[in-house]
Formats: C-alpha cells, structure tokens, sequence
C-alpha cells in the first residue's frame, strides 16, 4: 500500500480553531482539512439542521415539474412512478409514490426488467404506460439521455418529468421538466445528490405549496439515507444532513419494511456503513436476483406482518446473489491469472453465462484484488453488458466515452459506470479501452493508496478526543472515516494470528508514556513477522469501539503496517 500523508493545514487556521472550540490539534486539524475553519461552520457540521437544505426551487425547472404535477392530480391523470432496479432507483420510486398517494388515487409504479429491459426508461416501460392510459411518467434516477425514448412517449401523448442525478449528454430529452443538478444550465447550490435525493427534492416543492413544513417529510429520509449510503455519493453539504436525519429515522422509527429487514440480522443502531452493508444489498438482491418490483413493494408496505413476508423473500434473493457473486468472481479470476492479463494496466473480463445481476458486485472485487480499471461483460439478449469500477483517482466514465465509437449505450460516475456493445465490437473496445487507460492514468493510482489524514500519538487517544470523533459521522467520501498514523510502536508480546484460517492479525500495541491499544487487522497475518519480538513499527489506522462481555474499550482498526 501507498501510504500518502494529507497536507498539512495552515497552522494558524488550526491553531484558531483549536482555541476556538476548545479542541486538541488533531481534532482542529481534521476540521481544517474538510473546509471547516470558523465556529459557524463547525456548528452547522457537528450539528446538522433542516434549516441548512436548500430551497428546492433553485433547482432547474423545478416549477414546470411542480405545475405538472398539480395539474395531473385536479385532472384525476394517471400518473407512472418509473425508477431503477437498484437501490438508488427502487427508493426513489417507493418515496415518490408513497407521498403522490398522500394526494391522488391514481398513481402506479414501474421498475424496468434488469434482464429484458435494461438499465433506464425503456420502449416496453412507455407502451405499459400507453396501453393503461397513464398521461404522466415521473422518472427518477435515470432518464438524462433518454432522447428518443422521451420523444417517443411525446408521440404517444404521454409527458415526462425526470429527477436524475448523472452527467447529461451534449442534449438532453424534450421533457416537460428535467430536475438534474449536474446540468449546466442548473444553478442549485449543492450538485451531488443522489436519484432519491432529487426526487426528494420534488417531493419538498410539492409539500411546500400544500403548506407542509420539512419536519413533515421526515418518515421519508429513511429512505433517502439508504440511498446515499448505496450510491456512494459524498456525504457533505445537504447529504450529510440528509443522511444525518435519515439515520436517525432508521435508528428510531423505520419504515416496515425497514425494520422487518434490521429484525433479520437482529442488529439495533446502524451507521451510514450498515446501511451500505446490511440494508442496501438486500433492497439490491431483488433486482439482481428477480425484480426490482420486490424491494418496491417492501419499501412501500405499512403491515409490518406482510413487511415480514416480503424480507424473508428478499433475504432468500440475497443469499442466491452472495453464491451466484462468489461462483463468478472464482471465474473471473481465473481469466486474469493469465501472466500477460496481469500486464495490462486495465481488467476486461467476459463469459456469456455470467449472471447480470452480480457483474457490478464482481467488478468491485476483481478492483479489490488486482486495482485496475475494470470491466466485467455478460450476454444479455443479442448485446453485451457491462458493469465498470475504478481506482481511486481515475475517472472511469471519461475513458469509457472516450471509446464511444465501439458502445451502443453508456452511462455512470466517476468510479461507476454500465454499458452495452455488439458481441463483435467487444474485442475492439477492450484493446481500446486498454491504451486509453494506459496513456491517461497515473501509474501511482494502480497501487491502493491509504491517505493519512494526521500523524498522533497514543496517549492523544482519550476518551474526549474519541467522543467528538464520533460527531464527524455519518461518514463517506468527501468525510471519509480518519485515519490516523502512529510511529514507535511496540507490541506487547501478545500479538499473533486470529481467525479460523489465522488470515488476521490481533495485537496489543503500546509506546511510552501511553495506555495500551488493541489493534485488529483484518486479513493482515501475513504481516506478523512485522510486529514479533517486541520490533518497533508503524501503523495506519482508524479508531473504534470494542463491545466484549458488556466492557466498551478502545481499539485500533488496522489498515496497514510496516517496519
């Protein structure tokens, strides 16, 4: 691992702030480094508030969208929630019709086939639309390039308002409203929300021209919450305090379908990473395995006996994806273990029998494991699909446009992004997608990189220092967990290997003038031979709680170690 150590922030700056908010240095420092510098913006960070969302008509079109909307209602119009089969998508689709339902009969919901559709809006989503009469689709998180498809549904007599939050293309659909942070034309303060968040967004504008307040939106950031926990978008700004205060739905007063999931893995407070770990992948199994309809359904049930029934079903799907996910990701490895595949700067695998539904998840591990740009393919129909993921640093969806001339359909982020192209064009943008990479990334980026956000001592390690810690969360990128760099390390004698396999690493670290700290590294045995015989070393690490027989200590969550 590269170790890279943040800058320094200005001294003076810390300083302030340390006296400021009567804090210690490394605490100061950590706030400077994520732009908090006065006593203002350390209140609105340690101490969310609704008053800090923005007005929801700043977005653009936002009033186009609102009118629509009204207008479908006092004209009894059907109205078509349409979102995505993942967790962003289904989410989405479960808030925005639960609210519509608070004011109209007639609204209905559709979720795409991940199989016999795709990813998106889709001619067999508009035609449901056409032959049941429904006047208006609302698409969220999805829809931004969906030029002819909206066209077409226009032809049909059938308007749309998308709530997306992926980059546009040169145009955009003739819709009655687009809401998308990310367009260029778009002036809203804050542009990483995620699909869910913009729909929420929408749902604000409504609520407020009914004369409702935020306050009576909150049962819906349960909602939100898992979605910006699942699409790994940054929890800063108004995702972090959507996250703040959705959390705090999830840990109080989940929806049912919610907590018959937290009921299953019988796990009680959740942070934003159980979120992204336990609820997430089990809302996402149901569009992997069968049909995002599932995990909509469960969203949006009010019984918690029926919200039971329908998590048992989801809890099977997620147990047939974690097998399926494992089968194919044992095959993809075996393609890279192939000495010139190694030599690439970039992972392309394809079998035609992969299971579509896991290709993203398998991506990331193949990532995991060799930390490259990576592509895994399937067949799906006559085409073939992709799922992308990339290293931190390198954005994935730059050098997949930059081969557009092979690909049928594309869309994404920075780190995440799907395709399709014809099963003959697949060799060609593989050794294209190749020399893209290689001429444009930073060969650094292909080793995994820990950043270090401050270098402390143990005896820095206090029961305070570990309480206003606690306040920098929920965490995710752009407020990433901090990780902290201790040199002279001594292990106690007490260290050795842990686990069924021995694959981890227990240990008892200390340094002078300082309490002793157990370090725990998760598939670090082989690092043994670093800390043995009272050898001094150093390490990067987070800081969490140990529950053991009812005592709450302190302990390290090693990263890495090194002589």
């Amino acid at each position: 691992m590269r170790w890279t150590l943040k800058p320094i922030p200005e001294p003076n700056k810390v300083k302030h702030l340390q006296e400021t908010l009567n804090v210690s240095e490394p605490i100061a420092t950590l706030l400077v480094q994520r732009g908090i510098e006065t006593f203002e913006e350390a209140k609105t960070f340690f101490r969310p508030s609704l008053d800090d969302l923005h007005d929801p008509y700043l977005m653009k079109d936002m009033d186009k969208a609102v009118t629509r909307i009204e207008q479908a209602i006092a004209n009894k119009e059907n109205i078509l929630v349409y979102g995505d089969y993942d967790v962003d998508g289904t989410t989405s689709v479960a808030l925005m019709s639960t609210y519509l339902k608070t004011k109209t009969d007639n609204v209905a919901t559709y979720i795409p086939d991940r199989y016999n559709e795709g990813y998106g809006i889709s001619y067999q989503g508009i035609d449901f639309a056409h032959d049941n009469d429904f006047e208006l689709i609302i698409a969220l998180d999805c829809g931004i390039k969906a030029i002819e498809k909206v066209a077409y549904a226009k032809k049909l007599g059938i308007d749309f308002i998308i709530c997306d939050h992926h980059r546009p293309g040169k145009e955009i659909p003739e819709a009655v409203a687009i809401l998308d942070p990310k367009r260029e034309d778009c002036n809203y303060p804050y542009k990483e929300l995620c699909g869910c968040g913009v729909g929420f967004k929408l749902v604000q504008s409504l609520a407020q021209k009914d004369g409702q307040t935020i306050e009576d939106l909150l049962p819906y950031l349960d909602l939100v919450a898992t979605a910006i926990g699942a699409d790994i978008v940054p929890i800063d700004g108004e995702n972090r305090v959507l996250a703040y205060f959705g959390l705090q739905i999830i840990n109080a007063s989940p929806r049912p379908g919610i907590r018959a999931i937290l009921k299953q893995v019988k796990k009680d407070q959740l942070t934003i990473t159980d979120v992204v770990f336990i609820v997430a992948p089990r809302i996402n199994a149901a569009g992997r395995m069968k049909h995002g309809n599932f995990a909509v359904t469960l969203l949006v049930e009010e019984k918690y006996d029926l919200a039971k029934e329908y998590a048992k079903d989801i809890e099977t799907y997620n147990y047939d994806r974690r097998e399926t996910d494992k089968q194919v990701t044992e095959e993809a490895l075996k393609q890279i273990e192939d000495k010139k595949e190694q030599k690439r700067f970039t992972t392309v695998v394809y079998h035609e029998t992969w299971h579509k539904g896991v290709i993203g998840i398998v991506a990331s591990r193949l990532t995991e494991t060799y930390y490259r740009p990576t592509l895994v393919f399937t067949k799906s129909g006559n085409k073939l699909s992709a799922s992308a993921r990339s290293v931190s640093g390198f954005d994935i969806y730059n050098a997949i446009e930059a081969c557009s001339e092979h690909i049928e359909q594309f869309g994404g982020h920075k780190y995440a992004a799907g395709l399709t192209l014809k099963e003959e064009n697949y060799q060609a943008f593989k050794e294209a997608f190749e020399s893209v990479v290689a001429q444009n990334i930073d060969k650094n980026l292909l080793v995994p990189e820990v950043k270090v956000d401050v270098q402390i001592n143990l005896n820095e390690i206090t029961p305070k220092f570990y309480r206003i810690l606690k306040q920098f969360a929920p965490y995710g990128p752009n407020n990433m967990t901090p990780v902290f760099m201790t040199k002279g390390l001594i292990d106690t004698g007490y260290g050795k290997c842990v686990g069924d396999d021995k694959t981890h690493l227990r240990i008892t670290v200390s340094q002078p003038d300082s309490s002793n700290f157990v370090g725990i590294g998760f598939s670090m045995g082989d690092k043994f031979d670093i800390v043995k015989e009272r050898k001094p070393f150093k390490a990067v690490y987070s800081i969490d709680e140990n529950e053991w027989q009812g005592n709450v200590s302190l302990q390290l969550k090693l990263r890495d170690i090194k002589v």
